[in-house]
């Protein structure tokens, strides 16, 4: 038999836990796995005999934190650490011994477990062996009925632990896939946000779509299968979706072939927080499985053979909102989400019109904000996706250097955003006109041109102003 791993040890909320509840309580899950995978320990994962919650309000009183039921049907609490360093969630124990409660979990991987005064892990499914294998093998046959998010899940682990399911186990969650709608859509949203977040977010996805989850869960991907595109594509729209997100995945282990001298700006923009704990970079790989679903409703044909999508930037943002809200996420990724499908198309129209003048920059990174940075990296992924029949490398290569350059403008509009030289009062003040829309649009048309170059003082600014009014200097 196997020791516990020395990192339980030393791990902050095991010390916590035996402080406030003493021995008699089992380690469990993804903290025993991960312990033995040398991987990060976010969360420790309890199983008590007795009250879960007042297990977990002893635990939360001795790290000077606060517990949470999160389960009233599981009898499940949190404990989150002050500063959420750490957070401990803790279950009731399901039957009259671990070994009961571990033939319930869902995969062997996770049902390994030690008590807390330690000795000999508790590996019942064969748990070890199937680490040893990276082999992610459901517990018991009934596993997805008892929780269909448990499909998600699978998928999940996966793409974060590099893993893979075995046969059997991916034949039933196909077989279960369909009763994903019994989840609740925030439990379902929590599952694919880890996955697209994680290391490994195209093999997720595809594991997804092997066990019908795609179908089920993003009918609107599964749309994208089989629509062809024009000869510049060398793909469907579902296998161009799946290659912009690789090509997605590749800047980010790299920035700097692309945006040179701004690679670490944009390095540093993606790292920023946006919601739902994803990163503005973690929701741009959302954008990029997203920025096309508007193409399968726009598509026709012309008498001559072409094949256009007119309108399915538009149409993709609107899906992508209602996305967002369908799996109840926040308003602020939805409408991220739908910025980066309603302006994905406008750089690649800017490449026809060089050389750019500081007015068609100023109105490229307006129009976007405040999606103007991510919205330039996905084209450049979206461009390095298209390589069809037709595709040129120098156009290619025209594309990748004009989104280099309003990379670079784009991070100096958002480290100092442009002002107009004069304030709406003052234009009030000095024109003599009434407080409404007109000093707005005012206020925008001398924003431009102070970017431009156009006016670089308030005097120039006002005799502007007043041009536009039709008076006198």
């Amino acid at each position: 038999m196997r020791q516990a791993p020395e990192a339980l040890a030393s791990f902050a909320p095991v010390a916590v836990a035996r402080q406030a509840l003493g021995p008699d309580y089992w380690i469990v899950g993804g903290t025993v796995r991960d312990a033995l995978l040398d991987r990060p320990l976010p969360e420790l994962d309890l199983v008590v005999p007795g009250d879960p919650g007042r297990a977990a309000k002893a635990i939360a009183g001795a790290a000077g934190g606060h517990a949470f039921e999160l389960s009233e049907e599981f009898g499940a609490w949190r404990v989150i650490a002050p500063g959420r360093e750490w957070q401990a969630d803790v279950t009731l124990l399901r039957g009259d011994a671990i070994a009961a409660d571990l033939a319930l979990r869902d995969f062997t991987v996770n049902a390994i477990a030690v008590h807390a005064a330690g000795g000999d892990l508790i590996d019942p499914h064969g748990g070890l062996r199937d680490l040893d294998a990276a082999l992610l093998r459901t517990v018991a046959d009934t596993s997805f009925r008892d929780d269909p998010l448990r499909t998600m899940r699978m998928a999940r682990i996966a793409a974060e632990l590099g893993f893979r399911a075995d046969e059997h186990t991916r034949t039933l969650a196909a077989a279960a896939s369909h009763e994903i709608e019994r989840v609740a859509p925030e439990r379902s949203y929590y599952e694919l946000r880890r996955l697209v977040s994680s290391p490994d977010p195209l093999g997720g996805i595809h594991l997804m779509d092997e066990v019908h989850l795609v179908a089920e869960l993003l009918p609107e991907l599964e749309a994208l299968k089989g629509v062809e595109q024009n000869p510049y594509h060398h793909l469907d729209v579902w296998g161009h979706t799946l290659e912009v997100l690789d090509q997605l995945l590749t800047l980010e282990r790299d920035l700097e072939p692309v945006f040179g001298e701004h690679a670490e700006g944009v390095a540093r923009e993606l790292a920023r927080p946006l919601a739902d704990d994803l990163t503005r970079g973690q929701a741009l790989r959302f954008g990029a499985l997203l920025h096309d679903i508007g193409k399968p409703a726009t598509r026709a044909v012309t008498p001559e053979g072409r094949v256009l999508f007119w309108g399915h930037d538009q149409l993709g943002a609107q899906m992508s909102r209602d996305i967002g809200r369908r799996l109840r996420a926040s308003t602020a990724f939805g409408d991220f989400l739908a910025q980066l499908a309603l302006h994905h198309l406008r750089l690649g129209f800017l490449v026809h019109e060089r050389p750019l003048s500081r007015r068609d920059v100023y109105q490229y990174l307006r129009v976007c904000e405040p999606v103007e940075l991510e919205v330039t990296v996905l084209t450049a992924a979206d461009r390095l996706a298209t390589r069809g029949a037709r595709t040129r490398q120098e156009a290619i290569e025209d594309h990748v250097e004009l989104v280099r350059r309003l990379a670079g403008d784009a991070l100096a509009w958002r480290a100092r955003p442009p002002r107009p030289p004069v304030s709406g009062d003052e234009l009030i003040s000095e024109l003599h006109i009434q407080p409404g829309p007109e000093v707005g649009r005012l206020l925008e048309e001398l924003r431009e041109a102070a970017y431009a170059g156009e006016v670089t003082s308030r005097a120039e600014a006002l005799d502007l102003a007043r041009a536009r009014l039709g008076r006198p200097a």
